[in-house]
């Protein structure tokens, strides 16, 4: 498979009695993580360069995982049919020596359709917890679904261990819809992902480290940026609890499309 830059735009927005939202450029990469035969020069596999991808920080325990492998067992144990299916990784590449991924998505493509796929958060504090999200009967995710999974992992110290996650997920061979709801009561917080997918090269490998400098670092900083803001409207900061065991939990069944 030809791996593919995603220049996309994220969205949050913070509901409830303290407001606040944003909005920046960011740079993922979807790929087959088994498969480096079709990157550019400035992209590299489990080795240094401008842009790379390590298959141990992703699938499994944060800086324990075992890439794709992890992602299939996943899959296997839950009966999904692997038969003709693509096992793919959106995330963002490491910069330089620099990594962090608030979240990546590993995606179970058949025909070009998502049939299931896992959220692999990760938070500040090295804590990591993947929520894998499929219709009970593997039919195909639709744009409009509704994916719903309880919260499990302290992501925002501004925001507690509770609620619900709703997951809309829209992906096609030229584009990327993701949207996430979190909902807990009257609080909650809405996070999106949106782009064109199109093949990556050096030239949209070097113009995203013009445009974006630093990559992931930058992201970082703009978390802890907006963490400011939150405190100087006196959200209520939250202690760090530890990441939940087991490591993955499962969506919610049957909640339908939407109206």
């Amino acid at each position: 498979m030809v791996t593919r830059h995603l220049q996309g735009q994220t969205y949050h927005a913070r509901r409830g009695g303290i407001r606040n939202a944003f909005r920046y450029g960011v740079d993922y990469v979807l790929c087959d993580l088994d498969d480096p035969q079709e990157d550019p020069a400035l992209l590299s596999r489990n080795r240094f360069n401008l842009w790379s991808l390590h298959s141990a920080r992703h699938g499994g325990p944060r800086g324990d995982g075992t890439g794709t492998a992890w992602f299939r067992g996943e899959l296997e144990r839950r009966g999904f049919p692997l038969e003709g299916a693509e096992l793919l990784l959106l995330t963002q590449p490491s910069f330089l020596w620099f990594h962090f991924n608030p979240v990546s998505f590993w995606i179970a493509l058949r025909d070009g359709q998502p049939f299931a796929f896992v959220a692999e958060v990760n938070n500040t504090f090295g804590g990591r917890h993947c929520y894998f999200c499929a219709h009970e009967d593997f039919r195909p995710i639709r744009r409009d679904d509704r994916l719903v999974a309880t919260k499990l992992m302290h992501v925002s110290p501004f925001q507690e261990v509770a609620g619900r996650y709703i997951f809309n997920f829209g992906m096609s061979a030229t584009e990327v819809h993701i949207r996430i709801a979190y909902e807990n009561g009257k609080e909650g917080v809405l996070a999106t992902l949106d782009g064109p997918l199109a093949p990556a090269t050096n030239r949209s490998l070097a113009r995203a480290a013009l445009r974006r400098p630093m990559g992931a670092l930058r992201v970082l900083a703009l978390i802890h940026w907006q963490a400011v803001i939150l405190w100087i409207k006196r959200a209520p900061f939250l202690s760090a609890a530890p990441a939940p065991e087991p490591l993955t939990s499962d969506n919610e069944h049957a909640k339908g499309a939407t109206p």
